[in-house]
């Protein structure tokens, strides 16, 4: 299985755990492509994946089968070529535009995309095995975009970028993501590569909730995405817990699910890494 990871060396702990939590449900080889780079912005450094956790996602893949791979691919160049000028300066990282370079990388034609703060709880080979002939991504509607962003009226359509399986072979083809980096440039939005994907993709395939599950973790929940979300009581107010804010998980969220995944990530990643720790 194909899995593709964006970001710098401050997401560290969510990748870990995220591969952890695949290792446990696909039998198959994961062969783990990150993209990341380095950039300096308003006086702020970011830094590019670290060796260690390289290392220590080497680990874990090759627990769950031998013959499991993992490449960081350093797209620092492709980035400045193409820049987002638009949104640099967005409350989201520039790296979360990264995946829209994926069409300029030799990378697998079919590849599943996650967020770094995405668990898998459930085995997602259906997900990651349906045809994709003609297709250029599949994807679940957003939790809250469904109801505010729409291209048909009346429908449901604006999709959540964070767990999208990507026919890359097609994608080249129509020129999505370079279309997307285009509009990156020129027009700013909220959420950047989310809503150029929405407005621009010509064929997409829409799953489930279950298989990017926003909200709150239901008995067939495939993959909990830990997005921003809001609470109605006492009073109005957004609740934003991630998955390596292990007290959060616990005392805000009264999550325990994860806990022997918690068990895991002590005893593959004991040494500290940059970044709040778990």
């Amino acid at each position: 299985m194909n899995v593709l990871y964006c970001g710098d060396i401050h997401i560290a702990q969510g990748l870990i755990l995220s591969v952890l939590s695949l290792k446990n449900h696909v039998s198959e080889p994961l062969h783990v492509y990150i993209l990341t780079m380095s950039l300096r912005q308003n006086g702020r450094q970011y830094e590019p994946i670290d060796a260690q956790t390289v290392q220590t996602i080497e680990k874990i893949v090759h627990q769950g089968h031998s013959a499991g791979t993992v490449e960081v691919l350093d797209v620092t160049a492709l980035f400045c070529e193409e820049l987002p000028e638009e949104n640099m300066e967005t409350r989201f990282t520039p790296y979360c535009m990264l995946r829209l370079y994926a069409d300029r990388l030799a990378l697998p034609d079919r590849i599943l995309y996650l967020d770094t703060d995405v668990l898998c709880r459930r085995s997602p080979r259906a997900f990651y095995e349906q045809d994709m002939t003609g297709i250029e991504l599949a994807g679940v509607l957003d939790h809250y975009g469904k109801w505010f962003f729409h291209r048909k009226m009346f429908q449901f359509d604006y999709m959540n970028s964070g767990v999208l399986l990507l026919n890359l072979e097609q994608i080249r083809k129509t020129g999505l993501f370079a279309r997307a980096r285009s509009y990156c440039r020129r027009h700013s939005m909220f959420m950047p590569d989310q809503s150029a994907l929405n407005k621009l993709v010509r064929s997409k395939r829409l799953w489930p909730r279950r298989y990017n599950e926003q909200r709150q973790l239901q008995d067939d929940t495939v993959f909990q995405h830990f997005t921003t979300s809001f609470r109605a009581f006492p009073v109005l107010h957004t609740v934003s817990v991630k998955p390596w804010n292990r007290e959060g998980m616990h005392d805000i969220l009264h999550l325990h699910e994860y806990d022997g995944l918690y068990a895991e990530y002590d005893a593959f990643a004991a040494t500290p890494r940059p970044g709040k720790e778990l």
